[in-house]
């Protein structure tokens, strides 16, 4: 939801970029950095989390799980990859400061890293259903010293409780050198120890660079009041780890002849609330047509960049933009060709990327290829009305409340407002756990939302080629969320991969209509489609099926109730056994030993298949697609179930017809000496829905025995 100016797979621990579907770009930024979760590291301190509940600590974490330390407890990352430093996601209790230890494959540094509630816990009390929010902040440290892949790096509380969420590892180059004719500030008196004020320093370099270069060596440079009068200039620094200003308000104008290009540095705020009334920016209104914004890193602001006037063909690129209040970035309207791609955003306290067409509307823009991870308070995506915009090519993950991965929405806010027109290409984008209650409506927003809040959808809105995963509550949602009944036309989703949606794959809830074809769903939570627009009797939506949809065709069929989150709402343990519990079947079973009483968590119950008839088959069928990297069989522990050895071979499936060897057949040793328990390591590549195990021989009995299959996604 827009602030106004001055009135987000995880695998295997590591934040990755996922694969779009086949023949388009891969989905999200190309980072200089990669990620590794807390809750994946070694650890002394306890795993929170998951949590989906507004106003939680782990309901704003990157992947709704972190790591609480209390003095003295550590979390040892794994080095992904060569690194010379970290940044660290965080959060200590409200009021209380401290610092984080560092240790190098078990060496302490001198150096620590900082840590402080000071920019966090914000309320918004004007915004309905906000609570207290924005729990977590980022911590950055040049470790002085390179490490590779497969080194430790260990995080340490010192003083306070710290809670840890996910660590950034980044091979930070060398500091650029100063380009030849460049005006430097501290040509003009900018102090870079941070002690003197060096706002007319940088005023003074940007009259005297006018058609060149503003050089910022590296330092630390404090600004007391913001710039204007930016136009003609190139502002540059020796990269974002090297070059910081420290400023609430950078460069806050209303207009701008243009060719401004600001590059390589860090603007580090002291925003510690939201007033929407303060342009607690870093740029606020116009650069002006034919600028950039590029390498920068954006820090402690309300809101990164909040454009009005004239931007007309700004490019935003390879930025990133950490822990503000409000909005990183939104097109306030007017926007012409404005790109902006390949930035990072993480901890927003509202829509992580807006274009708002408020007075004149926003226009042949696009956001594309960013990642997005934790907005906390909306959308990782708003689009409030516009014409002919994109969303292309965008990873947005672990939207909190009163939010959307992606919104197209006519809500207006103000007026005067232009609403969606024209054609809203959605494509290519992956969106991972989102979507989240909306405590003002008292039921779910999808993770791709398109909204007729103030008014008809009457665009053309293509989503294509998306993929949702993990979404807590539905997928796609069709809603006209001012309780208007205004209708959403001219909708066609074509191409979407859905996994493990928590109730329903579509939300409809307004009058309309749309088409979806070769929208593929696996591991619904509750039903297909859930079709009840509001208010009652406001008219039915449509949904047309164009041809090559599976896995969704169930409707809900009481309008009276909302569906609860199913098999998509996330298991409180990452490391579960995910066959305990699941239907089991068998090509045979004697007496009372039926196929169940291998999958219902008691080591003493067993199936046994029928005698004398090798070999034998026992399935079990998880749910949904996963990834098995271990399974543990075992026999009753008891000494009177002699050892044993059985011939087994696995096998798995994603429809429960086609089946294919995971494993050959083998030999597997059951000893009651070692609890008559076997452990099977599979491949990294493994992911089935069915799993089979076929018993061909039986050293001890003759048919095949199993009292625990259990089957684990990690080794």
């Amino acid at each position: 939801m827009p602030a106004s100016g001055a009135a987000v797979a995880l695998t295997a621990g590591l934040l990755v970029t996922l694969g779009a579907p086949a023949a388009h770009a891969a989905a999200g930024a190309t980072l200089p950095f990669a990620s590794v979760e807390a809750e994946s590291a070694t650890t002394t301190g306890t795993r929170i989390g998951p949590d989906y509940t507004q106003g939680t600590l782990a309901s704003e974490a990157s992947g709704r799980q972190a790591v609480r330390l209390g003095a003295g407890q550590r979390v040892e990352f794994t080095v992904p990859r060569a690194a010379n430093a970290v940044n660290v996601a965080y959060s200590v209790p409200d009021g209380r400061s401290g610092t984080l230890n560092v240790y190098v494959n078990g060496q302490k540094l001198a150096k620590t890293l900082a840590v402080t509630s000071k920019y966090s816990y914000i309320d918004t009390g004007w915004i309905p259903g906000a609570r207290t929010h924005h729990f977590f902040d980022n911590t950055r440290l040049l470790l002085g010293r390179n490490v590779q892949a497969g080194d430790k790096v260990a995080v340490e509380a010192a003083d306070v409780q710290v809670t840890v969420d996910v660590a950034d590892f980044e091979q930070v180059p060398a500091a650029a050198s100063q380009p030849a004719g460049s005006v430097s500030v501290t040509s003009k008196g900018a102090d870079p120890s941070g002690q003197g004020d060096s706002t007319q320093a940088f005023r003074d370099a940007i009259v005297a660079a006018q058609g060149g270069v503003v050089w910022i060596p590296p330092g630390d440079y404090r600004l007391t009041s913001s710039l204007n009068g930016v136009q003609n200039v190139t502002l540059q620094g020796a990269g974002g780890w090297y070059s910081a200003v420290h400023t609430s308000r950078f460069v806050d104008q209303s207009g701008s002849s243009g060719n401004v290009h600001i590059k390589d540095f860090a603007v580090i705020g002291e925003v510690t609330e939201r007033v929407d009334s303060s342009p607690d920016n870093f740029v606020n209104g116009s650069l002006g047509p034919d600028s950039s914004v590029s390498g920068m890193w954006i820090q402690h602001l309300k809101v990164g960049l909040w454009l009005t006037g004239n931007n007309d063909n700004l490019v935003v690129e390879n930025n990133r933009i950490l822990d503000t209040t409000a909005d990183g970035l939104n097109l306030n309207g007017t926007a012409k060709g404005v790109r902006v791609r390949n930035n990072f955003l993480r901890n927003q306290g509202d829509d992580s990327l807006a274009m708002w067409s408020l007075y004149s509307p926003d226009t042949d823009s696009s956001f594309e290829n960013n990642t997005i991870s934790q907005p906390n308070l909306a959308n990782g995506i708003a689009i409030y009305g516009g014409t002919d915009l994109a969303v292309k090519n965008n990873l947005v993950s672990d939207t909190n409340a009163l939010g959307s991965g992606i919104a197209i929405s006519n809500q207006k806010f103000a007026d005067p407002f232009y609403p969606l027109a024209g054609t809203i290409t959605v494509d290519g984008n992956t969106l991972v756990r989102t979507g989240a209650i909306n405590p003002n409506w008292n039921h779910p927003m999808g993770a791709l939302r398109v909204d007729s809040y103030d008014s008809a959808v009457n665009a053309t809105v293509n989503i294509t080629h998306t993929t949702i995963t993990d979404s807590p509550y539905s997928a796609f949602e069709f809603v006209s969320g001012g309780g208007q009944g205004h209708p959403v036309r001219s909708v066609t989703v074509d191409g979407a991969t859905v996994r493990d949606t928590g109730t329903v794959v579509v939300q409809a809830e307004a009058q309309g209509a749309a088409t979806f074809r070769n929208v593929a769903a696996t591991g619904v939570g509750a039903a297909g489609v859930y079709n009840c627009p509001y208010p009652a009797g406001s008219g039915s939506f449509t949904l047309t099926d164009g041809g090559g949809n599976s896995g969704w065709s169930s409707t809900w069929a009481d309008c009276s109730t909302w569906p609860q989150p199913g098999q998509g709402n996330p298991d409180p343990d990452p490391n579960r056994n995910l066959a305990k519990g699941r239907p089991a079947t068998a090509t045979g079973s004697q007496d009372v030993y039926m196929p169940g009483k291998a999958v219902d968590g008691d080591a003493n119950s067993y199936w046994e298949s029928a005698n004398n008839a090798f070999p034998q088959s026992w399935t079990v069928d998880l749910g949904s697609a996963q990834a098995v990297r271990r399974l543990v069989l075992k026999l009753p522990p008891s000494a009177a179930w002699g050892a044993r050895t059985q011939t087994i071979t696995v096998l798995g499936s994603t429809d429960g017809s086609a089946y294919s060897t995971v494993l050959g057949a083998q030999g597997y040793r059951f000893d009651p000496a070692t609890g008559n328990t076997v452990t099977v390591p599979l491949s990294s590549g493994t992911s089935l829905r069915h799993l089979r195990l076929t018993v061909s021989a039986n050293t001890g009995w003759p048919a095949g025995q199993l009292s625990e299959v259990e089957a684990y996604p990690t080794p």
